[in-house]
């Protein structure tokens, strides 16, 4: 149900670079032309829908789907992932792209047979899309434990009022399912046990969409991040996921893998900055020779290089622990990853944007949108400081015990 993987890793590794040269390079100019053309760009883009059939006809999809699942280790994943980060739209044409994968995981993980049916089913299939809502606007979100909105019992029911923001893909026409983050059990002394996750469809009465948002003036559509709130919004009493605080549970569940997926792709980012970098190097001269002769430049690409392997090496060592001994267990080196990646990408494509004077700062060159992904990423999932705190908390027990 889940994955289809009969291709060896390596033969699904060649397979991705040549449809990516094939079908995704070639299309970049298009894809952004067509996006920019609809009336509402958070409707579906026709290439989208041609690319997507195109990868489900040569194998190339759902690649995310855990070894759990019939699908790739980590390890295995992470070399695809990177690919797939060199174009920032292109994870969507293999059913890679995120919320969707962290959303897919919980349904496999803790959904029922009924939710699977009716969610997880059309999700693999590409048929839809989904959110996850958690982040809200009137507290520090970096601490799961505010969330602020509730979700009471009443009969057979949940109610379900409040606000939450930056929800990637709640715009996205093509969305029919969200996953809402609140609080069921404010007054509980366990403040871990306060929380639950509850399914939200599109089109619930009392699901409102106020606005969308835009970081560094990108809106990141169709999928976009948004602004919604909840009035009185009812749902089935089926609708919890897991039972009534298990919220922060599957919260810890669903990010893990999700936070490691970013910085798999972030490296595809910050990778192909810096083969763009090095190609205007050579092209270009200023004072009598060209760029690459430039101590100052040939001193930026090899910082970048070596930023980008060290970064690799470790979101390897983490996607290998991961496999070997959970999520929960490697929480040490995925912090690190989260910490390290993203702020190597904005470091590595803000130099190889410098590289390219005025136009890498345009919309001709996808480093500054890149730059935008790395600079959000640094909060996405937890912000640096929360990881930075979690980890030396355990470094110091571990070593000083």
């Amino acid at each position: 149900m889940y994955a289809n993987i009969e291709a060896s890793p390596q033969e699904l590794k060649d397979h991705l670079l040549a449809f990516m040269d094939a079908h995704i390079y070639p299309n970049e100019t298009n894809y952004h032309a067509q996006l920019n053309a609809m009336e509402n760009r958070f409707q579906t883009v026709p290439l989208m829908e041609e690319l997507k059939a195109k990868a489900r006809e040569v194998g190339l999809w759902n690649l995310f789907v855990p070894k759990s699942h019939g699908g790739l280790s980590n390890a295995d994943y992470a070399p695809l992932a990177e690919i797939m980060g060199r174009v920032l739209w292109s994870p969507e044409v293999f059913n890679c792209n995120a919320p969707d994968t962290g959303n897919m995981e919980v349904f496999m993980k803790y959904g029922t047979d009924d939710q699977k049916e009716q969610w997880l089913k059309p999700l693999l299939a590409g048929d839809i899309r989904s959110a996850f809502a958690m982040t809200e606007p009137d507290v520090a979100s970096s601490d799961a434990t505010n969330v602020q909105l509730s979700i009471m019992r009443e009969g057979d029911e949940y109610v379900i009022n409040g606000r939450k923001w930056f929800i990637t893909n709640a715009l996205y026409e093509r969305t029919q399912i969200f996953i809402v983050m609140g609080k069921s059990d404010p007054n509980n002394p366990n403040r871990h046990l306060q929380q639950s996750q509850i399914l939200v469809p599109r089109g619930t009465p009392g699901l409102t969409f106020i606005r969308p948002l835009t970081t560094l003036g990108y809106d990141d559509a169709p999928q976009g991040h948004a602004e919604i709130h909840f009035d009185n919004v009812r749902v089935p009493a089926e609708n919890i996921l897991l039972g009534e605080g298990r919220g922060f549970e599957i919260a810890q569940g669903r990010l893990g893998p999700g936070r490691i997926h970013h910085c798999m792709r972030l490296i595809g980012c910050a990778q192909r900055s810096l083969e763009f970098a090095c190609r205007r190097a050579v092209s270009r001269s200023t004072f009598g020779k060209k760029l690459s002769e430039h101590q100052s430049i040939r001193e930026d690409i090899a910082k970048s290089f070596c930023e980008i392997e060290q970064a690799r090496l470790l979101t390897m060592k983490t996607a290998e622990k991961m496999d070997a001994v959970g999520a929960r267990e490697a929480r040490d080196l995925i912090a690190a990853s989260k910490i390290a990646v993203p702020n190597m990408a904005q470091t590595v494509i803000d130099r190889c944007m410098q590289i390219h004077g005025a136009g890498g700062l345009t919309g001709d060159y996808f480093m500054a949108e890149a730059f935008n992904y790395a600079r959000w990423c640094r909060q996405a999932d937890g912000p640096c400081q929360v990881h930075m705190m979690a980890l030396g908390k355990q470094i110091i027990s571990e070593y000083a015990a």
